[in-house]
């Protein structure tokens, strides 16, 4: 019987500058700002970063290959992420490590009785985090050899990846408000305005997402105006 096929780790021998090399990652994350961080991040580290945007999507990719590691959104348009972990966890045991990532940290302690082994923060604290991240996961046959220095490199957020993001949550806030909708939505600016460091933006969504099954619409507007807002000027708030 044919199925997937693994990602082979150890293809390529990693070194100090590029210690993930022959690594491939699947990201599975809503998030255009939040993906090219993380693309980045693996093109600085040597890995191959291949994205899916929803579960449905992962599905598909691990129809055909399954990666040496994997990092999954706790909060997706179709799922839940705690159930993708869960399902990979079964699947590739310890020899595939799982990584959950979000903005809201509270979401940590789900992610860790699905099976994650290790939870990353938006926004990414910088490259050296995630390297370290993803290669305490790793056996040690799969890590460079000798002392390597912590990168504190930190990567600045993509401008058109940002306006798409933005561009997306403002068409879903325009269409049927329903009370999944609207926390989806909330939980999903929450993730992009910390990444993008927007401090305006995150207060809004967060006030919006704590109301999110509440009648009162008044922080969904207000959050609705302050992505409009963005989206004409072309600016972030960084206060």
């Amino acid at each position: 019987m044919n199925g997937p096929k693994r990602a082979l780790p150890h293809r390529l021998i990693p070194t100090s500058d590029l210690p993930l090399l022959g690594l491939t990652l699947l990201l599975v994350e809503d998030s255009r700002v939040a993906s090219e961080a993380l693309r980045q991040m693996c093109l600085h580290s040597g890995a191959r970063l291949r994205r899916a945007d929803c579960i449905r999507s992962a599905r598909r990719h691990l129809a055909a290959y399954f990666p040496s590691v994997s990092i999954i959104d706790m909060g997706l348009p179709d799922g839940d992420g705690a159930d993708l972990i869960s399902d990979l966890r079964a699947r590739g045991g310890d020899l595939s490590p799982v990584i959950a990532l979000s903005g809201a940290p509270e979401t940590e302690a789900a992610a860790r009785r699905a099976g994650a082994q290790a939870f990353l923060h938006k926004p990414l604290a910088g490259l050296g985090v995630f390297q370290q991240t993803i290669l305490k996961l790793l056996p040690p046959a799969a890590r460079p050899r000798g002392l390597r220095a912590l990168s504190s490199a930190t990567l600045a957020h993509d401008d058109m990846a940002l306006r798409d993001d933005l561009g997306h949550a403002a068409r879903l806030m325009r269409g049927p408000l329903t009370p999944e909708t609207r926390r989806y939505v909330a939980d999903f600016l929450v993730g992009v305005s910390r990444c993008a460091q927007d401090a305006a933006l995150t207060r809004a969504a967060e006030a919006a997402a704590m109301t999110a099954a509440d009648p009162n619409t008044a922080p969904m507007d207000d959050l609705r105006s302050l992505v409009d807002d963005r989206l004409r000027t072309g600016r972030a708030a960084f206060v």
